[in-house]
């Protein structure tokens, strides 16, 4: 725990300072992380980073997560991309006579999206014009809060198991506590901003995150529990890998997006 504890303080304090920073700086973080993310998700499922499929993956994830447009580099639209991945995953079974099977191509198309989008709209929240760092600590707030609280609520009150065959330790009080705890902050935000954001919207946000956030983290539980692992890396000393740390966030940004709740 002591480990865990001070790990958590250092990164989470270089984190927040190169979100606060934003530019090329919190870019280039965000393009590392995909990278370490996407290597940790290519050595789950068994696969080296420099097999064809694993590279072509890794091309997938730059696509999408490399400022291209800051530098004047027009790239297709995330629908071209994923087809172009596609295609030239699916070619590539066909070139290797099925050593890289149709399920291996499926695998590898799958994780450009979720590593690579999931970390790209983290980006694009952050480079918003107006309120742009605003909209990224509410966002990461209540994610954050949504992971405290559903912890300390169900290590003080969780009785009735959330979901064993997956994640044994979760309850149903431990995941509400979080909605609870990130419905705090996102009011929070909404009564010291008043500007900024209205309460109903903060209070939408928050929801989402909190309830988006678990289902992220029970969707890497699964993921590690089919594979018969721990953590997917070992980049951070009790805390596991990136994706084992992120696993929340690449689902709550891409929905907040997606969902039009933040002005990307």
């Amino acid at each position: 725990m002591r480990q865990r504890i001070i790990t958590g303080v250092v990164a989470g304090v270089g984190f927040i300072g190169l979100t606060v920073v934003g530019g090329w700086l919190y870019t280039a973080l965000l393009v590392l992380l995909a990278i370490i993310g996407f290597t940790e998700y290519a050595r789950m499922n068994g696969v080296a980073w420099s097999h064809p499929s694993s590279l072509l993956g890794y091309a997938g994830v730059l696509l999408f997560v490399l400022p291209w447009s800051e530098w004047g580099i027009s790239v297709p639209s995330t629908l071209a991309i994923l087809w172009i991945l596609a295609f030239l995953l699916l070619a590539l079974t066909v070139i290797t006579k099925n050593r890289t099977t149709i399920d291996g191509a499926a695998l590898m198309l799958l994780g450009a999206l979720y590593v690579g989008y999931g970390f790209a709209a983290m980006s694009e929240v952050r480079q918003i014009e107006t309120y742009g760092m605003m909209w990224t600590f509410l966002s990461f707030g209540c994610i954050w809060a949504s992971d405290i609280g559903a912890y300390f609520t169900g290590r003080a009150i969780g009785r009735t198991k959330l979901w064993p065959s997956i994640s044994p330790n979760k309850t149903i009080e431990g995941a509400l506590g979080g909605v609870l705890f990130s419905l705090a902050v996102s009011a929070v935000f909404a009564l010291c901003f008043p500007d900024f954001i209205t309460l109903s919207k903060a209070l939408l946000i928050g929801c989402i995150a909190a309830v988006a956030g678990q289902f992220g983290d029970l969707i890497q539980s699964a993921y590690k529990r089919v594979r018969d692992i721990k953590d997917t890396g070992t980049l951070l000393p009790g805390h596991g890998g990136v994706l084992d740390r992120c696993d929340s966030w690449l689902i709550v940004f891409p929905l907040l997006v997606l969902t039009e709740l933040l002005p990307v």
